[in-house]
């Protein structure tokens, strides 16, 4: 995808850490040369487990405009059971994508439009790379490596900087290992 701005929308559920992941994104996305990024996010009821919406515009020029993500290139989906309850694919562009955390194969998961589909297991990957706080899996920044295997928009190098900026230490090698393998687990 050659454009001169990608549009990346995320889904999750409170508490997955959809607003995270978008903003690394935007971060790696500037490593990686685009001089504009930003990131935001989108709530309605703001508990834990409703779903929530964040969005990651960036281009190689800078952004002028702040607003939420209309038409996306990309969309993030860290929770498979919001394709349920949410038309994750609205707005999406024919040729665009939509990146799913499940352990299916991306041609037996359905949508509303034909769009190309590709699937990581974030969840059992960041489980691998021991990714686990008061027994739940924190698996947005593994998606993160699916993000850069199933797009090529960003590298890894530049997400394991980014990451560099909100972990430290043994979390940073935890979660650069989440996502490595998310990497190499993307179909």
């Amino acid at each position: 995808m050659e454009r001169k701005r990608i549009e990346v929308r995320w889904h999750g559920r409170g508490g997955q850490g959809a607003v995270t992941a978008a903003m690394v994104l935007a971060e790696a996305a500037y490593y990686d040369g685009y001089k504009g990024v930003t990131s935001a996010p989108f709530f309605g009821a703001e508990c834990r487990g409703a779903p929530v919406i964040a969005t990651t515009p960036y281009g190689r020029q800078p952004i002028r405009t702040f607003s939420l993500v209309e038409y996306p290139d990309v969309v993030v989906v860290l929770d498979e059971s919001l394709l349920r309850v949410v038309d994750v694919t609205a707005g999406m562009r024919p040729d665009g994508l939509v990146l799913i955390n499940t352990p299916k194969a991306p041609e037996s998961v359905r949508l509303n439009a034909p769009v190309n589909v590709a699937t990581t297991n974030a969840t059992h990957w960041a489980r691998e790379a021991e990714l686990i706080v008061a027994e739940s899996v924190l698996f947005n920044t593994s998606i993160l490596g699916g993000f850069a295997r199933a797009t090529g928009m960003v590298t890894m190098a530049s997400i394991e900087k980014a990451l560099g900026l909100h972990f430290k230490r043994d979390a940073l090698d935890r979660n650069i290992r989440g996502a490595r393998l998310a990497y190499e687990g993307t179909v």
